[in-house]
């Protein structure tokens, strides 16, 4: 692949983390099967991948209205959830080609990470891969009232920035996550070409 190049224009770089800065989806998908699995939900990979950048009570919401089954105590199945994805963090690795345009202008260009993820886990990510101290911020699942593919995430980090939305450009590996971004007035990249998850 040809080395990216940012467009004129371009005043500031947007990056989702799950799937786009670290290849992180096998292993939340095992930590997703493992946790419905307990408690009596199904979640095909196809499904998995449809929402993916969607946070974690809102997909457990969605399944539980699909599939008719009641979700009970749902921090706590949160709960479950992330922590079985941290114990298989030694698993994730840097989706190198994003990797290298974060590294390749941490000191061109203000860069912030916005992701449908929770804080402790995507901070987690974040130091795992080694590029938590290259992000002027981090927006997080906790951080916006509204999801992907509403815009507010990408708005929140252009406004922690100090740039107008359409000077940002979005790195994104999802659906729902590039139409947030077209939604928020900025250009989406998508980066489910450049790597085999």
């Amino acid at each position: 692949m040809t080395p990216w190049t940012a467009p004129p224009g371009t005043h500031a770089l947007i990056f989702d983390c799950d799937g786009t800065l670290a290849d992180t989806m096998p292993v939340h998908f095992k930590a997703w099967t493992a946790m419905l699995g307990r408690h009596g939900f199904a979640f095909p990979e196809k499904r998995f991948y449809e929402l993916g950048g969607v946070p974690t009570k809102q997909i457990i919401r969605i399944l539980s209205a699909e599939q008719g089954i009641p979700f009970g105590d749902l921090d706590a199945m949160v709960r479950e959830k992330e922590a079985l994805f941290l114990t298989m963090i030694e698993d994730v690795k840097p989706v190198q080609v994003v990797y290298d345009i974060a590294r390749d202008h941490r000191h061109v260009l203000p860069m912030a990470v916005a992701s449908g993820g929770y804080r402790e886990v995507v901070e987690r990510t974040l130091k795992f891969i080694g590029v938590d101290e290259w992000f002027h911020t981090v927006v997080c699942a906790e951080d916006t009232a509204r999801h992907k593919p509403e815009p507010d995430v990408f708005l929140e980090a252009a406004r922690r920035m100090w740039v107008r939305p359409e000077l940002c450009v979005v790195f994104e590996d999802t659906d729902i996550g590039l139409e947030a971004a077209r939604r928020a007035g900025m250009q989406g990249v998508d980066v489910r070409g450049w790597y085999n998850p």
